[in-house]
């Protein structure tokens, strides 16, 4: 029997989104000290547990395992930086946030320029039943669904199935999906985004390959960056996929209420918080996307309504993991056991 999930702790409306707008444009100035700082305690440890890892095969495989799996958590977070970069916030000069971004997309995997754009659609279109299908977990509402034939009906629940979402998925979408600029593919920039990172990763690889074999790819780079996928497809689901997120018709939608009501605040544990840069802050995040990461426990520590509004715990965020349905007349997202009681 499926537990019902709790719904997300609301704050009371204080301000309209748009208001919160004129405020979080206080905290957007990156400083680049800081970011420097941010960038360096990041990609110092990823490449010294890189190297110990690789040292450590000569002793145990299992070693050098182990240690991946910890560097996991640091090639998350030059995610993290990469996506800040995406967003102009992790520097003043766009031109070096792009090349920052384009430089860590070779070790994500992720085409630096192809990402920005359907990340900036994802943005755009957030909470929209109008303009999903890129950048975003594919929803559908509770009348989709029921419209649905019995074979796409079961196509829809094996995409939303963990096994699927949380363990197929990570690989496909970052070894696979990523080697093309799909959804951009009329345009020569996102293909040439998506070949020089296909070219670089090859260089990187073979390079990796030549001076130690094949047991530093299958132990250490797969590993690290499977598991850093994983969290970072989770991450990305828990931040918009609760009971109380916000959807709209094209005509009913508007950008800065689902940013503030369609994110999460995914509430974790403080070294959780640092490793994944805080991006469980993701409301006010979608709110302000030029605020840098680091600064974004500045605003719900100054504004108490943003600390409190969408709060999610890893507890809440697992039963919430099992809606998968979106019911227009309740505006609530909804379980496939709920679907079949819902009038």
């Amino acid at each position: 029997m499926i537990q019902e999930p709790k719904p997300i702790s609301q704050s009371p409306e204080t301000r309209s989104a748009r208001d919160w707008v004129k405020i979080l444009a206080n905290y957007r100035e990156p400083s680049a000290g800081r970011s420097a700082f941010e960038l360096a305690v990041t990609l110092g440890p990823f490449v010294l547990l890189w190297t110990a890892a690789w040292f450590a095969l000569s002793i145990s495989g299992w070693l050098a395992l182990a240690i991946s799996i910890v560097n996991s958590a640091f090639l998350l977070r030059l995610f993290i930086i990469q996506h800040d970069c995406g967003h102009s916030s992790f520097f003043k000069n766009r031109t070096l946030s792009d090349w920052v971004g384009r430089a860590i997309g070779v070790v994500t995997l992720t085409p630096y320029d192809v990402w920005r754009q359907s990340h900036s659609v994802h943005h755009g279109g957030s909470g929209n039943l109008g303009r999903r299908g890129m950048g975003d977990v594919h929803t559908l509402t509770l009348a989709e669904y029921r419209a649905l034939t019995p074979i796409h009906r079961l196509l829809y629940r094996m995409y939303r199935h963990p096994i699927v979402m949380f363990g197929l998925g990570p690989g496909y979408l970052f070894f696979l999906q990523n080697r093309l600029p799909l959804g951009l593919m009329a345009k020569a920039k996102y293909w040439v985004s998506a070949m020089s990172t296909n070219a670089a990763i090859f260089v990187l690889l073979g390079i990796i390959g030549y001076f130690g074999g094949l047991m530093p790819i299958f132990l250490i780079f797969l590993p690290s960056t499977l598991l850093a996928a994983t969290a970072g497809v989770w991450l990305f689901y828990v931040q918009h996929q609760f009971e109380t997120t916000h959807w709209e018709e094209n005509e009913d939608w508007d950008l800065h209420d689902a940013a503030l009501h369609g994110s999460s605040h995914y509430v974790l544990p403080s070294p959780l918080q640092w490793l994944s840069g805080n991006i469980g802050i993701h409301h006010v995040h979608h709110l302000y996307s030029r605020i840098p990461f680091y600064r974004l426990p500045e605003v719900i520590s100054d504004h108490q309504t943003l600390f409190d509004g969408n709060r999610m715990t890893i507890r809440e965020s697992l039963i919430n993991a099992r809606l998968h349905l979106w019911d227009e007349k309740s505006k609530r997202l909804i379980s496939f056991a709920q679907a079949r009681t819902t009038g």
